[in-house]
């Protein structure tokens, strides 16, 4: 059903005869249907279908045109016969009746309605509904309130909190101090121990209420030292390298008579914590960084070239932002940040994704962002500005990391266990307010408010201290088990694999070769540490660079190579260990645009029957295949395994293999480089014929930070 009354969704308003532009340049393709308003999203219902096929993958709580009202970012009105437009907030009036209603959503798509056929009045107050309702003006009135106070009920009819926060999950959610025992047991972290002090928010209302530290720092002491710190945000323990190497993220100290004091006593008490006792390393990150003013400001020029808008060439400052270097963890590393709950969670989490194969499976990795984000008090109420209150506080820093995740993913696939689908997915999902992952500032507002709502709706919460709201880790959320096998990859190497060898199951673990091979980067000058500019230098437009670097050859040549730029090249030029460091290739040339994310409702973008997944097709056929014979291989040597008939409902392949693997299926017709998104009607602008995105899209060399180096020879 469109409208789901058991979830707590309502219709606030709707009209009839609306029509939902398909092209700018034609009308005989749009959609005749109704346009309705709900607390929970914008739906157009229509018994039209789309002129292109589309594959069947459903979301269970979006339909084919809806869109959450959290992903509206921009509510425009037309009235074209008097040549008047008017941008709606929260409460506001319009004084002219609507033609035409323009919607910008927060994942780059434009959605056009007219109401031509439709009723005046009931047009100007679904535009004034959505506007309305697209801007809360308290956390409690997001729908994901409404969802779990609804959805859930006991047994007997009372309304009870009965959310099961695990659904069967893997995830590790690290809201007890069991979640971090394990983790100091995984990474051998035994010089690091739980802190229970912060359990009720009594010292810092932004960290959790568990958290980890040096065994050598007594309660005592951090509760003295807590004060001295922004928000009270003491170091926090985020990470363990198998050398005994130890990564720590915090704010800065706010009290600068006490700085030199209370900073030595730390470092002190975290340099006991290294074997060697090895020195701490220090990163600053408002100095190295961008801020997240910059963040925004980039992601706005990246819009504008994507939906077609004036063009700026400033696009770059997105791309640059992905350029963090990472030197190899020899020493206890430090990262800190005013109050480090921004860039602090970016960089935390791009180490362990480089250095810890484990982040990289798809359970590792979502505990990881639940440890470094959601748990670390990462402001997602504020970043995604899901109330609209207040736009310089707006900024992508959590689509900034997936879009670092994706760059190192591109170029290592096969060390991921999850796909860029899962990652694309995995960002539209901060627009469906229904998720605790996404909905708070920290762990103490999602503590309060659930608390709150509970006692106005009457809810029991039982033992429970707040309300159990569902993490997004719980994709049944959103999908079914046939459709989350898109998030497996075929190509991913975990640590230990299996294979059957004359007949018998065995395991073997990967390892690195040892042989040298050549490699494009030997030779790499030093001004360019691990692909990337200095932290003093800028990237100039068009090529200017390459001939920056042509001027200075002779003289970095003469340079002395640091141990840090030693290590990048002896790495370059070796094969790569998929379980082991990965490091990212950084030259402007190395890094592409997201086009899955960022250009999957451009239609002229599209290519139908090709892109990254028609490879994906084809491996995913292939691997489903070869698990087919070893499970045969199984049964005949009486090892167990999965009957021929359930193989099928068991593959973890979202593409399966057919019975006979001498004829391998066919590309399926709806397959096009956008899979599984469908452009067609989500995205109605102007033409792109002659804008820089069409020439982009025709090989041209637009995109500074993607393509100037590529067919340039230093």
């Amino acid at each position: 059903p469109t409208v789901t009354p058991e979830t707590g969704e309502i219709v606030v308003n709707e009209a009839n005869f609306v029509r939902k532009c398909i092209s700018a340049e034609s009308c005989q393709d749009d959609l005749w249907g109704k346009l309705v308003c709900t607390n929970f999203k914008v739906s157009f219902i229509t018994h039209n279908s789309l002129p292109r096929q589309r594959f069947q993958c459903t979301h269970r709580l979006l339909g084919e045109h809806d869109i959450p009202l959290a992903c509206v970012e921009q509510v425009v009105t037309v009235n074209d016969v008097k040549g008047k437009q008017k941008i709606l907030g929260s409460n506001q009036k319009l004084k002219f009746n609507p033609t035409e209603l323009i919607l910008y959503c927060k994942d780059f798509r434009i959605i056009r309605f007219r109401f031509d056929e439709a009723g005046p009045e009931s047009a100007k107050k679904v535009c004034l509904a959505i506007a309305h309702y697209s801007h809360p003006a308290d956390p409690q009135l997001l729908f994901g309130f409404e969802y779990v106070g609804k959805r859930y009920h006991g047994s007997t009819g009372e309304r009870v909190n009965g959310v099961d926060p695990g659904g069967g999950m893997q995830t590790t959610l690290f809201d007890c101090s069991s979640d971090w025992d394990r983790e100091i047991k995984r990474t051998g972290a035994s010089e690091w121990r739980v802190c229970t002090i912060n359990q009720g928010y009594f010292i810092s209302p932004s960290l959790p209420e568990f958290f980890v530290v040096p065994v050598s720092l007594a309660d005592q002491d951090l509760k003295q030292y807590a004060c001295f710190f922004y928000s009270q945000r003491i170091p926090l323990w985020c990470w363990n390298h198998s050398s005994g190497s130890a990564l720590v993220r915090m704010s800065n100290i706010s009290d600068l008579q006490q700085q030199r004091k209370v900073e030595q006593r730390i470092s002190s008490a975290i340099t006991k914590s290294h074997p060697l006792r090895s020195d701490v390393f220090k990163s600053d990150l408002d100095k190295n960084l961008p801020n997240i003013q910059d963040i925004q400001a980039a992601l706005l020029k990246l819009r504008q070239i994507c939906v077609i808008d004036p063009f700026e060439e400033s696009e770059e400052k997105w791309l640059s932002s992905l350029e963090m270097i990472n030197d190899p963890l020899y020493s206890v590393c430090v990262c800190t940040e005013k109050e480090d709950r921004d860039l602090s969670c970016v960089i935390s989490c791009l180490v362990q994704l480089m250095c810890d194969p484990h982040c990289r499976s798809l359970h590792g990795f979502q505990g990881l962002i639940q440890k470094e984000w959601v748990m670390a008090g990462h402001r997602f109420l504020d970043r995604c500005n899901h109330l609209k209150k207040n736009d310089k506080e707006e900024s992508p820093v959590f689509l900034l990391f997936l879009d670092c995740v994706w760059q190192l993913w591109n170029q290592y696939p096969a060390a991921f266990e999850f796909t860029e689908v899962y990652l694309t997915v995995l960002g539209d999902s901060m627009w469906v307010p229904i998720f605790s992952t996404f909905l708070f500032n920290c762990p103490r507002q999602r503590a309060e408010n659930s608390r709150d709502f509970a006692s106005s709706k009457s809810i029991h919460l039982g033992q429970d201290q707040a309300l159990r709201f569902p993490p997004v880790w719980d994709w049944s959320q959103q999908f079914s088990l046939k459709d989350q096998t898109l998030f497996n990859n075929p190509l991913y190497v975990g640590k230990i694999a299996t294979c059957v060898q004359n007949g018998t199951v065995k395991t073997f673990t990967h390892r690195r070769s040892k042989k040298n091979y050549s490699s494009t980067l030997r030779g790499l000058p030093s001004a360019l540490r691990n692909g990337s500019l200095g932290p003093n230098d800028t990237l100039a437009r068009r090529n200017s660079l390459v001939l920056r670097l042509r001027s200075d050859l002779s003289q970095v040549r003469e340079q002395q190579e640091t141990p840090s730029e030693r290590f990048i090249r002896d790495f370059f030029s070796r094969p790569v260990d998929l379980q082991g460091l990965l490091l990212p290739q950084l030259l402007p040339s190395h890094l592409s645009v997201w086009k899955l994310y960022f250009l999957r409702w451009v239609p002229e973008a599209q290519i139908p029957q090709g892109g990254p997944i028609t490879a994906f097709h084809k491996l995913s056929v292939l691997t489903d295949e070869i698990d087919m014979l070893q499970n045969q291989l199984r049964q005949y040597k009486g090892a167990g395994g999965t009957p021929n008939n359930l193989h099928a409902e068991h593959s973890k392949m979202y593409f399966k293999a057919t019975s006979t693997p001498h004829q391998p299926p066919a590309p399926p017709e709806y397959l096009s480089s956008s899979f599984p998104f469908s452009p067609v009607g989500n995205l109605c602008r102007p033409g792109i014929l002659g804008s820089p995105l069409s020439k982009f899209l025709n090989g041209a060399k637009i995109w500074l930070s993607t393509e100037t180096l590529a067919n340039e020879t230093i």
